[in-house]
């Protein structure tokens, strides 16, 4: 049976129901695992915040309050998602004296995002050249929406720092990602 999905990090909340036997109803796992950051109360409400994306299957077993007591087992499947998932499209590179490159996004929420993209480029001495910019709609279930940026710079070494904000003003929830590359950028003159 599917739970509804938690997303990464986030207050999450669903309580299983029970038709039928004798109250009071226990529940607790039996096999398997809920996501880490998750967890069954005896009430049947599983809470808290999942601190690991996946597919996390897990068995819970109902009892209700008959002497003997009655026993029912079900399977459960609990999805969680990053919502906002920000990866290389093309890596930075240097061409010339131009910085390039893209990132992609994904919007694993159920709502629209609002979002805004800022790519800064940071020279040694803390100067900060904006090498891209863009806000636009990305809408719910989205995968893979790619966002270029570019710009030429004088020569140096760089620290990009790639960040992205997505809001969803109808739940009030903003989301963050940073990318950043393994190695410092170099804008070097030519032979």
């Amino acid at each position: 049976t599917e739970l509804p999905r938690a997303e990464l990090r986030r207050p999450y909340q669903a309580t299983l129901q029970a038709v039928g036997g004798i109250t009071p109803y226990h529940w607790e796992i039996t096999s398997g695992s809920p996501p880490p950051g998750i967890v069954l109360g005896t009430d049947g409400t599983l809470s808290g915040s999942a601190s690991q994306p996946g597919d996390f299957r897990f068995t819970v077993t109902l009892s209700d309050g008959a002497k003997p007591a009655h026993q029912l087992n079900r399977e459960f499947t609990l999805s969680v998602v990053t919502p906002l998932l920000a990866e290389w499209g093309r890596p930075p590179k240097v061409n010339g004296q131009r910085l390039e490159g893209s990132i992609k996004v994904s919007n694993a929420t159920d709502h629209d995002f609002d979002l805004t993209m800022v790519a800064l480029a940071v020279a040694e001495n803390g100067r900060a050249t904006a090498v891209g910019y863009q806000r636009l709609k990305v809408a719910s279930g989205a995968v893979g929406t790619e966002l270029p940026f570019a710009q030429d710079l004088p020569f140096g070494t760089y620290q990009l720092n790639v960040d992205v904000v997505a809001e969803v003003a109808s739940t009030q929830a903003i989301y963050r990602a940073r990318l950043v590359p393994d190695q410092p950028i170099k804008v070097e003159q030519g032979p």
